[in-house]
């Protein structure tokens, strides 16, 4: 899942420069307000590309990547997921 986001990222980059580029090189010879509202959209693609790269999706479990330090709170979680977390050692 993690190299679909990067794709869509580097493709929304991609288009990004593409706006930018062809604005000021093509488009300014024939309207220059066409060639602003190119570099507007342009402006407004890299924040929505990060937003997009940097979101976590269902499957991704960030929240419980680590134990909690609770042994008796980390194996009711771990008879819950069905599964085996790292565990910390105890202090």
């Amino acid at each position: 899942m993690y190299a679909r986001r990067r794709h869509l990222y580097f493709g929304m980059m991609a288009v990004c420069l593409v706006l930018f580029v062809g604005a000021w090189a093509v488009v300014r010879l024939w309207s220059v307000p066409a060639a602003i509202a190119m570099c507007v959209v342009a402006m407004v693609i890299p924040p929505i590309a990060a937003m997009v790269a940097n979101r976590r999706g269902p499957e991704d479990r960030w929240w419980d990547e680590m134990p909690s330090g609770d042994q008796k709170s980390d194996e009711w979680w771990d008879e819950l997921d069905g599964r085996r977390r790292p565990r910390r050692p105890s202090p």
